[in-house]
């Protein structure tokens, strides 16, 4: 069982390190991403930069590779009935690639589309609820950090509510909810301080 829960932390962090944005970045304008901007490989500096449109194809990697190492930790824990703790484990896995990618000098993204995907992968329900945080929270202020943070945030406590029989599954998603918070940490001190940028997802990036 070791060695699959190995492969399944291995088989999620490198699929992290295909960040959607470093790559249709030099798809679309053949540049880093990371050098716009404020310099994060994420969904919210691409569009910016580049635009809502291109950042569909952003959207479907960064959730496909996260639906994908959830899948292969599922499958490769499942044997031993762990599936859902499995599907966590390269859930975890996968964030921290996309967070902390070897192979892009561990300068990536903050990981929420990533990380809505795996609440989804470990029950669905959930995963609509805490997606329905974030966008309530985006159109109410156009502050995608901050519905990041609410939405992230509330992932652990929510599914240790309705899955009390999972503890692998539950300590995964407190995990997941304090990464995340605490890679916009920067984003909640612009907030407090009223110097955060809005921004407009479905549309040309900057909102004034």
């Amino acid at each position: 069982m070791l060695m699959n829960i190995i492969l399944s932390v291995l088989t999620g962090y490198m699929l992290g390190n295909l960040n959607g944005a470093f790559l249709v970045s030099y798809l679309v304008a053949n540049e880093d991403v990371r050098k716009r901007g404020s310099g994060n490989a994420g969904l919210t500096n691409f569009v910016r930069n580049y635009g809502g449109k291109p950042a569909v194809m952003v959207i479907g990697t960064d959730m496909g590779k996260a639906v994908l190492a959830c899948l292969v930790g599922g499958a490769l824990l499942a044997p031993f009935g762990q599936e859902i703790a499995g599907r966590a484990i390269g859930g975890l896995s996968v964030i921290l690639g996309h967070a902390f990618p070897a192979l892009l000098g561990f300068k990536g993204g903050k990981g929420i589309l990533s990380g809505v995907t795996v609440a989804l992968c470990l029950d669905w329900r959930i995963g609509l609820f805490v997606f329905g945080i974030f966008l309530a929270a985006y159109f109410l202020t156009h502050y995608v950090s901050l519905g990041s943070v609410l939405s992230s945030g509330s992932f652990g406590f929510i599914y240790a509510f309705f899955h009390r029989d999972q503890p692998v599954a539950i300590c995964v998603g407190f995990i997941l909810s304090f990464m995340i918070v605490w890679l916009h940490r920067g984003n909640i001190v612009r907030l407090v301080k009223g110097q955060e940028r809005k921004t407009n997802l479905f549309g040309g990036g900057k909102k004034k």
